[in-house]
């Protein structure tokens, strides 16, 4: 009577793995940080994927590629518009501050920095901007 040797669940698991990532020519490790979230794919591994694992590309790509779906349609997304989208709407502040087209380019590359609170961070920085300049 032969015996069968029996896997664990964690054996299964990483033999599927390593099964994925030879058919679509990659390494194991990849495949691991693409589960964690660690990675994300290129166009490439994503045509791959979705070949093997029989799904449709465009779906897989934008759950990749999460950013990928707001840039297509900005109303798909949750979040609530950005300091600097509610700053540039804002004529009313911008008439009040005597905001110039060249001020607000210096602004628009601020805001390319990183995250603002509020729209009024953006007069704070400018007249810290203002004053550097000696205006």
């Amino acid at each position: 009577m032969s015996r069968k040797k029996e896997s664990t669940f964690g054996q299964v698991i990483r033999e599927r793995r390593r099964q994925l990532a030879r058919r679509i020519k990659t390494s194991t490790p990849y495949i691991g940080h693409l589960e964690g979230g660690k990675r994300h794919p290129s166009e490439r591994v994503v045509s791959r994927l979705a070949e093997v694992l029989g799904l449709e590309r465009r779906e897989l790509f934008l759950l990749a590629n999460p950013g990928a779906a707001e840039l297509l349609d900005p109303r798909t997304s949750n979040k609530p518009p950005s300091a600097w989208d509610e700053f540039r709407r804002d004529e009313r502040l911008r008439r009040q501050h005597n905001i110039t087209a060249e001020e607000m380019e210096v602004l628009s590359r601020v805001a390319l920095m990183g995250e603002i609170s509020s729209p009024r961070d953006f007069i704070y920085i400018l007249n810290a901007v203002r004053h550097a300049l000696g205006r």
